[in-house]
């Protein structure tokens, strides 16, 4: 009779505390990791890793799957790349609460916001809740392949105490705060692992207005601090422009002096002040040193736009020519663009468009890439479109064309707008490397159209341990425990992300000399046939949840031992 449900063999084990990798076998049983060893007793199934890397599985604190969820047993991206535990309800939207009038406001923030099509949420939402507690009951309905925890999204706490006014941006009175502040408390109370808020203004609605959240004033903000404070747990997250540094970071610390509870920020390299970074890391450690909770997120890969003929920009978006033909499904709009004549008569137009980001698109030509099958994140300048054009003699809209034309009008354009200001990730490996970071950012489930870096985990092995060329490199141990321990710890799940007895059994096998990222590719997989990038990894030989494996050689297995995770969990006896 088997001893243990699962034994897994020999691997190269990597245990999430940073020490050096070690040949051991792991032994699980009930969901918990039982041993770590030299282990002479059978399992009920036993997995052969010589050779391989076994590690505990990854914890993405960063994203957006609060519509997926409701939907889809399968939180992919992130289970394809290792992630074992999600944290959904960042940058302060999501689905709770709201009232049934409000269905469609909070659609079009998320849309506009995360880039997931309004009618793939006007499909796949369901709306059977109001409260945010109704909400984390109506996850619990449905199975899911990991492990996920749910934030309460200012945005959508906003619209529902203050509706018109708060959609407006209006001042909240003392009556509004109060209410805020209570709903977070029940919140927190219900299982709400933090709060989070948004306060930029690259955040809007579809129809082009700044998110709800983005001028609350400090009065609002440290008093929904406080309802957490009262609950006695709950993590806050803020993402903001950071306009005038001292005055936010000032508001920031008061947060977490009134409330008591841990804090993160979004940390990036900016293009219009590349060094500004310094600055607020500096503040960040000088908070954390005077005993506050805080840390930084930050990611080692440039936060980067995909544009192509079947996604949400393209280079051309804003030419009155291609706006003709937008419509177009993608083999009709190749063809039309394959005509010498319209190309020409497009790229003579002046491209017109009121919105920020795609002007700062047609900007920065010069700075955009081609991504190979195995992409390279860190390319060197000369690599760029306007490169390229230059030692052509070309023009660089006209080499973009001329690219998004090949592989049937499937291929994409690369640009790098944060973390790469100085064409290099050096920033971000000094950012990683800092104490009061963490590793976060990766927005799996959002920007469906646009961005594709829920892969975050799977390059973070590739690149920053294996492949990098043009810099220091990290050390695998490092890399996992920056991605399991740390993430885990930095929101209060210290249940997983070490590979020691009593701890879950969420862990990955990894035929880590052969893991591969893939270039992103379209599919049209969500309700109403929606599309959105997906990024293929090949290299996971098994990826397991509370002992049951749900990745197997890269396909799913259907299994959904998931469950929603009802705030903190603590640490094993």
């Amino acid at each position: 009779m088997s001893t243990y449900d699962l034994v897994i063999r020999k691997g190269m084990v990597a245990d999430g505390t940073g020490a050096d990798l070690i040949e051991a076998d792991v032994a699980v049983k009930d969901g918990k990791i039982a041993a770590v060893g030299k282990i002479a007793e059978s399992g009920k199934e036993e997995i052969d890793a010589a050779g391989k890397l076994v590690t505990p599985g990854f914890v993405d604190i960063h994203t957006h799957y609060d519509g997926q969820a409701t939907w889809s047993s399968e939180l992919s991206p992130s289970s394809g790349h290792g992630v074992t535990t999600a944290v959904m309800g960042n940058c302060g939207v999501g689905f709770a609460p709201c009232r049934p009038e409000d269905h469609d406001r909070l659609i079009r923030l998320m849309e506009g916001v995360e880039d997931i099509p309004g009618p793939v949420l006007a499909e796949g939402l369901k709306w059977n809740w109001e409260s945010f507690p109704d909400y984390l009951q109506a996850l619990e309905e449905r199975g899911h392949d990991i492990d996920f925890a749910a934030q309460l999204p200012h945005g959508a706490l906003r619209v529902y105490v203050m509706g018109e006014r708060g959609a407006n941006r209006e001042p909240a009175t003392p009556e509004d705060i109060a209410a805020m502040a209570k709903i977070a408390e029940e919140a927190a109370r219900a299982g709400a692992i933090g709060f989070s808020t948004s306060r930029t203004l690259n955040h809007r609605t579809s129809d082009g207005s700044p998110t709800p959240t983005l001028t609350a004033e400090e009065d609002e903000l440290v008093g929904i601090a406080l309802g957490l404070k009262r609950a006695g747990r709950g993590v806050l997250q803020v993402v903001s422009d950071f306009a005038d540094p001292v005055r936010e970071f000032a508001m920031i610390r008061r947060m977490m002096t009134e409330s008591g509870r841990p804090l993160s920020l979004s940390l990036a390299q900016n293009e219009k002040a590349p060094e500004g970074w310094r600055y607020l890391l500096s503040e960040v450690e000088r908070a954390s040193g005077e005993g506050l909770p805080i840390k930084a997120q930050v990611c080692g890969r440039p936060v980067g736009v995909l544009l192509g003929l079947e996604l949400t920009l393209n280079p051309f978006s804003a030419h009155p020519s291609f706006r003709e033909i937008a419509h177009l499904p993608l083999e009709a709009k190749v063809e039309k663009m394959r005509d010498p004549a319209f190309k020409k008569k497009l790229l003579s137009e002046e491209p017109a468009s009121d919105d920020p980001f795609m002007r700062s698109v047609l900007a920065n030509l010069h700075k955009m890439y081609t991504l190979d099958e195995i992409p390279n994140y860190e390319q060197e300048p000369e690599r760029s479109i306007g490169a390229q054009a230059q030692a052509q003699g070309a023009e660089p809209l006209a080499l973009a064309y001329d690219h998004l034309l090949t592989d049937g009008g499937h291929a994409m354009l690369y640009f790098p707008f944060l973390n790469y200001a100085q064409n290099s990730l050096e920033p971000s490996y000094q950012m990683m490397l800092h104490k009061d970071t963490v590793l976060g950012l990766g927005d799996g489930g959002a920007h469906v159209g646009m961005i594709c870096d829920g892969s975050f985990s799977t390059h973070m092995l590739t690149h920053w341990t294996r492949d990098r060329s043009r810099g220091e490199r990290l050390s695998v141990p490092w890399v996992v425990k920056a991605h399991s321990q740390d993430t885990a710890a930095a929101v209060g799940l210290l249940d997983r992300g070490l590979l020691k007895p009593g701890y879950k059994a969420d862990i990955n096998i990894i035929d880590y000399g052969n893991l591969k990222l893939f270039r992103p590719q379209v599919a049209y997989d969500l309700p109403a046939g929606g599309r959105r990038l997906v990024q293929r990894a090949e290299g996971y030989e098994a990826t397991i949840v509370s002992g049951e494996v749900i990745q197997r050689g890269g396909k799913a297995t259907g299994a959904t031992p998931g469950k929603l995770l009802r705030g903190a969990q603590g640490a094993p006896a």
